[in-house]
């Protein structure tokens, strides 16, 4: 009997390398695991939509899939959107059955490849001497910028460094500028910019060209860091997420969640019910056009049926 496929299922993204970037990673995985049928697709902005991967590895035979989030923190996507296309999908193809992993950071391994790009963008330059500025992509959920300073901490042991900072390029505070700002005032001679993002996109790019118009204007050094990439430590962990969703061993902190516990400033989201995030593309999409202006990301639809944090009914 053939194990489970897996499917990766990213977010999307309106840069054309980053999509790729993804596309090329599920090649990459697919050839590295012959016994393994594996496929992915997007929840929205990029093809493959998430329903015409799942349809085609159906067609090929598939019936049993272990879904990874290619994400790096727990937000909206991965506590509803995702699981909820997943249930879609079931609904769609009777006979099917698919078990949900979890996002991929913080890991050590991941922190392997940010150590990587840090003394990529040192170039031989000394640790002491340097801050760090690690980015994350922002969110409205509490919960997973929380996993983001977690990251940057686990970054700063034991590596030497001066320090390491920790800053949102969206929906959150301190912006990159911010944290610059912070670094300036902490007494940093040398800032890298770190991007917490598996491949590149408009939210990296962005980070980049606003540590460079900060570096412009001021007189600490700046240097810029590439985005973690298909190394092979993100293919492990992938495997490890995977083999994980089909022991049924997800470990997911439920501690902090918005959609069971009443935070400060989001006790509206307890509860709350969800719904699919459809792809331009997809049936019944609410959005408009393919070509439509992108819309505001969480809150966006509510969460909850389908959602691996939600409260039983």
């Amino acid at each position: 009997m053939n194990p489970p496929a897996l499917l990766l299922v990213g977010h999307g993204t309106r840069d054309a390398v980053g999509a790729e970037a993804f596309r090329a990673f599920v090649a990459q995985l697919d050839a590295a695991e012959p016994g393994l049928a594996v496929g992915g697709g997007f929840i929205e902005l990029s093809p493959p939509p998430l329903a015409d991967a799942v349809a085609a590895m159906v067609d090929g035979g598939v019936r049993h899939f272990a879904a990874v989030p290619l994400v790096l923190v727990s937000a909206g996507h991965a506590k509803g959107d995702i699981p909820a296309a997943l249930a879609r999908e079931e609904r769609r193809h009777p006979g099917t059955s698919f078990a949900y992993g979890r996002p991929l950071g913080p890991h050590p391994k991941l922190l392997q490849v940010l150590e990587r790009r840090l003394d990529e963008a040192l170039a031989g330059a000394d640790r002491a001497d340097t801050t760090v500025l690690l980015v994350g992509r922002g969110s409205t959920d509490p919960d997973a910028n929380a996993e983001v300073f977690k990251a940057a901490r686990l970054l700063w042991e034991g590596r030497g460094l001066a320090g390491v900072e920790t800053a949102f390029v969206s929906l959150a505070q301190p912006s990159v500028p911010a944290g610059l700002d912070r670094c300036r005032a902490l007494g940093a001679r040398r800032v890298v910019v770190l991007p917490y993002f598996l491949f590149p996109g408009v939210l990296p790019d962005r980070v980049r060209d606003q540590a460079h118009e900060w570096a412009a204007a001021h007189d600490t050094e700046v240097r810029c860091a590439d985005v973690i990439g298909p190394e092979p430590e993100l293919a492990e962990l992938v495997m490890e997420r995977y083999r994980e969703s089909l022991r049924g061993d997800l470990r997911m902190n439920c501690d902090s969640c918005v959609y069971r516990i009443k935070l400060p400033g989001f006790e509206d989201r307890v509860g709350r019910p969800q719904q699919p995030h459809h792809h331009p593309d997809d049936p019944g999409h609410t959005h408009g056009p393919h070509g439509h202006e992108p819309h505001p990301h969480e809150p966006h639809a509510p969460h909850g049926e389908g959602h691996p944090h939600a409260p039983a009914r």
